[in-house]
């Protein structure tokens, strides 16, 4: 279900029923802002995401993000720090 900011903001009942549901998804000037879920659902995210462990994560991390790190790497090895010419008072 998608609804407006507004619509969520005249009908939170009908919004907090259908959570409970299926999520819902709270659009805010055209773009989606915000979910509602089920507070089991909640519960269930955040097991599932603890159960991963550090290692796993960054590994993901770094696979979603592996073009933006390297161009992030060759930026650094062509121009150094940006701030590095900056000094303490």
């Amino acid at each position: 279900m998608n609804v407006t900011a507004t619509e969520a903001k005249n009908r939170l009942g009908q919004v907090l029923e259908h959570a409970q549901r299926a999520p819902v998804f709270i659009d805010k000037a055209g773009r989606r802002h915000s979910v509602v879920l089920s507070s089991e659902r909640y519960e269930e995210l955040l097991k599932a995401e603890a159960g991963r462990s550090l290692k796993e994560r960054t590994r993901e991390f770094n696979e979603k993000y592996k073009d933006w790190i390297a161009e992030q790497n060759a930026r650094f090895e062509k121009h150094g720090l940006w701030n590095e010419e900056f000094r303490r008072w």
